[in-house]
Formats: C-alpha cells, sequence, structure tokens
C-alpha cells in the first residue's frame, strides 16, 4: 500500500507521483495508491490497510506523513506493530526521519532501497499531552520540540495553511518565534529524577538525531538503544543564540556552555505557564508532557 500526501514537500507529494509511480513500475513493484485528503487520514489510511491484509506501507511525504502511518501502525490491533513494514520515499521539506538512516532523496534510489528491503527495527516515542483540558497520546517517530522550536513551528505551519509555499518558509518561522518568544520555567523529570528546574528556551526530546530540516540537536540519538534523549538550551540571549546557530548542524551543540542532555526512558515535563509542543514536525498540544519509549516497536526499511 503506497499513502501519498499530494501536499507534502509544499505539493511535491502530487507534482512528482507520476514520476514516483513510474520508477515503482520499472522495479516490478505491485502497489495499490490511495492518497491523503486531511490531516490524519494517512492514520485511517494505515489502519484500513493493515486491516485489509496489506503488510507493506510505503509512504509518500515528509515527517508529518511518517508520524501519521506510524501512528495508523500501532491503532491498528491485527497484527503485533513489527509486523507491519514501513518505507518512505521523501518529498517533504524536513525529511529528517529519513536523514536519520541516509535514505537517498532521489526517487531512484529511495525505490531501489524499497526492492532491496533492508530492514531496522527502530525505538518509538509515546508521548501524553494536554489539549482543550483533555489528555491525549501520540506517538513519534523521530523528534518533539518544546518551547521555542513548537512556537516556531507553529508560525511555520500556519503559513502552509494559509496557502504560502517557499523552502524559507521555516527560516521566516523561526525569525518571527525569536522576536516574540520569551523563555518559560520548565521542570524537567528523567525516570523520576529532576533534572532540570529553571528558565528554559527550548528542548528537543526523541529517538533520533535531526529535526527542523537538517538541524542536529541529538547527535547522540540512537534509533534502537531503548532511550530517549533530551537536549536542553538554558534561557540565552536571543542573539548569542543566532550566533551559536551554526552548533546546531554541525553536531557540536553539546560544547555549547548554555546546553544540557542526556537519556532516559521516561521524561516528564512541566512548564509555568503551560507550553505548547510539535511533534515530528506537527503542532499539537500543551503542557505537562509525559515521554515514554517503546523499544524496537515498528520494522523500517532503510539504505542499502
Amino acid at each position: 500500500m503506497v499513502i501519498v500526501n499530494p501536499k507534502a514537500g509544499l505539493g511535491y507529494g502530487l507534482r512528482d507521483w507520476p514520476i514516483i509511480s513510474n520508477l515503482m513500475n520499472k522495479r516490478g513493484v505491485e502497489f495499490t495508491c490511495v492518497f491523503t485528503e486531511k490531516k490524519y487520514h494517512a492514520v485511517e489510511l494505515t489502519v484500513k490497510a493493515v486491516n485489509d491484509g496489506y503488510r507493506k506501507i510505503v509512504a509518500v511525504g515528509g515527517d508529518g506523513t511518517v508520524n501519521e502511518i506510524v501512528n495508523g501502525i500501532f491503532i491498528q490491533k491485527q497484527v503485533a506493530t513489527t509486523e507491519v513494514l514501513l518505507a518512505v520515499i521523501p518529498v517533504g521539506t524536513g525529511n529528517d526521519w529519513v536523514r536519520m538512516y541516509g535514505i537517498p532523496k532521489h526517487y531512484s534510489e529511495a525505490v531501489k532501497a524499497i526492492v532491496e528491503t533492508n530492514t531496522v527495527c527502530q525505538d518509538v516515542g509515546l508521548i501524553t499531552y494536554c489539549e482543550t483540558r483533555i489528555t491525549h497520546r501520540r506517538y513519534m517517530a523521530n523528534v518533539a520540540g518544546i518551547g521555542f522550536d513548537a512556537i516556531a513551528n507553529r508560525y511555520f505551519n500556519k503559513m502552509k495553511d494559509e496557502g504560502r509555499k517557499g523552502r524559507g518558509l521555516y527560516v521566516i518561522g523561526a525569525v518571527k518565534a525569536l522576536l516574540k518568544y520569551k523563555s518559560k520555567r520548565f521542570r524537567i523529570k528523567l525516570d523520576d529524577e529532576v533534572f532540570f528546574d529553571d528558565y528554559m528556551f527550548n528542548a528537543s526530546i526523541g529517538i533520533g538525531p535531526y529535526n527542523g530540516g537538517g538541524m542536529n540537536p541529538m547527535p547522540a540519538a540512537v534509533f534502537d538503544d531503548g532511550l530517549i534523549d533530551i537536549t536542553i538550551v538554558r534561557k540565552i540571549n536571543k542573539f548569542w543564540m543566532i550566533g551559536s546557530f551554526g552548533k546546531l548542524y554541525n553536531g557540536r551543540i553539546y560544547t555549547h556552555p548554555r546546553v544540557l542532555a542526556s537519556q532516559a526512558k521516561r521524561i516528564e515535563v512541566e512548564s509555568f505557564p503551560p507550553s505548547p509542543i510539535e511533534i515530528d514536525g506537527e503542532a499539537l498540544g500543551f503542557s505537562p508532557f509525559v515521554f515514554e519509549i517503546v523499544p524496537r516497536s515498528i520494522t523500517v526499511v532503510v539504505k542499502s
């Protein structure tokens, strides 16, 4: 089953699907194709696909599409989550999940990886959060952002929903957030022990090292070690933050004097006042948050 997000990559999902499908046909891949029509539709389509007997799912989309499919794999109750194979042909704007595995962005190479079917089992995060005073649970395939990152993500998604396009949208969102965002006080527990209780600029929490379209806030993260990584940026002068931005891309973020990093199987986050969250690039609810690990719980196709 191929699930295509036509809006992924600012419309590249729809535009490039004829190219991708032709490559799959040439490689002899037999498939059924469905298109998402609304937010969370990929969750529904995944559950239906598994219930209909499909055990191999290909996402043609970005990090948000991957997240929805992973949540669908966990929602279905027909088979164990590891029995459903997930592959990705990246057409999104961020593509941070595929970056973790070195999955090629060239469509022909991504299709080749699907044909060769080299797989690994990766960990998944389970996040509890609040929205409209109701507790929700959502699975995370890669990274969640709290603080500045969540605000920048909301600006970015708002501009996308308004129909604006361009590779610089996230940068515009980040600049808007930087001008308005003020650090809040957070209390963070790792495995029931208080790790941080102070004013915080940002926190990245997750399974893989990348988010934000190539930023590397957690270079030590390993996808199958049974641990959730966390990188905290303490309250920081905004202009100093701009000057330190390069460390987010070159893998040297841990050397920054305002950065704390650690790992745990369970992470609890409170903020004063409540703070929003983004999960795999999707803007969701508000604190308090609980992060738990579901070790080696999905099977994914990686680069040969």
